[in-house]
C-alpha cells in the first residue's frame, strides 16, 4: 500500500512537472508572440544566431572596409602592372598584332606603300607608354573586375547577386564583339578608304606617324566596344520598368536616326560605307534588345501580377 501510494505520489508529481513545462511553453511562446523582431533577435542563442548569418556576410566594422577596400586596389595595381610589364617584354609581338589592320590593307593595295614614321625624338618613347598603359588595362580588366566583385559581392543579397552575374557577363562579351568589330573590320575599312581618297587626289604615298594610327586604333576599338553596350542598357531599363517594349516599338524610326548619328560620331571617315558598315550591326542589336526586352517584361509583369 504505501509502495503503491509513493508510487501513485511520484506519478501525480511527473504529471504536474509536465504541466510546469507545458505551461512554462505556452506562457514563452505568448511573449515572444507580443515581442518586436529586435526583441526576437536579441533573445535567440548567440550560436544559433550565427549560424543564421549568411556566410558572405561577415560583420566588419568601418577600418575592416577600409583595409578591404586598400587590398583590392592593391590587388588591381599588381595585376594592372605584371600585364603592363608582359606587355613590354612581348612588345614586338604585341605590336604586330596592332598593326595586322595597316598590313591587311597593304596587302590589298600594294601599290600604295604605306609607312609609319615618327617625327620627334621622344614619340616612340610616347608610343611605348601607350601601348603598355592601354594593353595593360585590357588585359587585366577580367581580372580587376574579379576582384571588385569580391570586394562588393557581401552587400548584394542573393536576388541581386542572380542579376550582377548575367549582366556582368553579357556586359563583356558585348564589349568584346564590339571592340573585335572595330578592329577586324572599321579599321581596314577607314584605312582603306584614306588611300583610296589620297589615290584619287594625286597625292604621294602617305606618310602616317604611328600617334595619328594608335589613336585611331583606340579610338575605334574601344569606341565601338562602348556602343555596343547599348541592347544591354535598354534590357536593364525594362526590367526596372523605366521603359516598356511599347515604347521601343513606336519609336523605331527614331531609333534609327540614332543609331546612325552614333556611328557618325564613331567612325572618323565621313563616307556612307563606314558608317553604314557600323549602323548595321547597331540594329540588329536593337532589335534583339527588343526580343529580349518583351521577355524581361512579361516576366517582370507576371512577378507583379503574382
Amino acid at each position: 500500500m504505501a509502495g503503491g501510494r509513493a508510487h501513485g505520489g511520484g506519478g501525480a508529481a511527473a504529471k504536474v512537472e509536465v504541466e510546469k513545462r507545458h505551461g512554462r511553453g505556452l506562457l514563452v511562446g505568448l511573449v515572444n508572440e507580443n515581442r518586436s523582431p529586435s526583441d526576437q533577435l536579441d533573445a535567440v542563442d548567440p550560436d544559433d544566431a550565427e549560424a543564421m548569418v549568411d556566410p558572405r556576410e561577415k560583420p566588419m566594422g568601418f577600418l575592416d572596409h577600409l583595409e578591404e577596400l586598400r587590398w583590392t586596389l592593391v590587388k588591381c595595381a599588381i595585376a594592372l602592372a605584371i600585364t603592363a610589364g608582359l606587355i613590354g617584354y612581348f612588345m614586338a609581338e604585341f605590336n604586330a598584332v596592332l598593326l595586322w589592320p595597316l598590313h591587311h590593307v597593304q596587302a590589298e593595295s600594294p601599290e600604295m606603300k604605306v609607312e609609319l614614321a615618327t617625327r620627334s625624338i621622344m614619340e616612340s618613347f610616347g608610343i611605348v607608354i601607350q601601348l603598355c598603359g592601354f594593353g595593360g588595362v585590357a588585359l587585366a580588366a577580367p581580372l580587376i573586375l574579379i576582384f571588385v566583385g569580391q570586394f562588393v559581392a557581401p552587400a548584394l543579397t542573393e536576388k541581386e547577386m542572380k542579376l550582377v552575374l548575367p549582366t556582368g557577363v553579357s556586359a563583356f562579351v558585348l564589349f568584346g564583339l564590339g571592340a573585335a568589330f572595330g578592329f577586324f573590320l572599321l579599321v581596314p575599312s577607314t584605312l582603306r578608304v584614306s588611300l583610296e581618297i589620297n589615290k584619287l587626289l594625286g597625292f604621294g604615298p602617305p606618310l602616317w606617324t604611328p600617334d595619328s594610327y594608335y589613336s585611331l586604333l583606340t579610338w575605334l576599338v574601344l569606341g565601338v566596344g562602348a556602343a555596343f553596350e547599348f541592347p544591354l542598357l535598354i534590357v536593364m531599363t525594362v526590367h526596372f520598368g523605366f521603359l516598356r517594349v511599347e515604347t521601343l516599338r513606336k519609336y523605331r524610326r527614331h531609333a534609327i536616326v540614332g543609331i546612325f548619328i552614333i556611328a557618325a560620331v564613331v567612325t572618323p571617315t565621313p563616307d556612307p560605307f563606314t558608317q553604314t558598315m557600323f549602323a548595321a550591326p547597331l540594329y540588329v542589336l536593337f532589335e534583339l534588345a527588343i526580343l529580349v526586352g518583351a521577355r524581361v517584361q512579361a516576366k517582370r509583369e507576371a512577378r507583379l501580377a503574382g
